[in-house]
């Protein structure tokens, strides 16, 4: 693997848990959008899953 591919899903690790962070704290202030916080999430379940089919190739 390329260093520009492993910079690349560094970055994507990095932002993934600045995100997650973001989200944890709003649903912990704010409980009625946890509903709509597992569905981004599961949706970012499925973008991590094409990515690494794509990486992996």
């Amino acid at each position: 693997m390329s260093t520009l591919a492993l910079l690349v899903v560094l970055l994507l690790v990095v932002v993934g848990l600045m995100g997650f962070a973001g989200l944890a704290l709003l649903v912990h202030r704010h409980p009625s959008w946890a509903e709509p916080v597992v569905v981004a999430f599961a949706g970012v379940t499925l973008l991590c899953a094409a990515a690494s089919v794509i990486i992996t190739r």
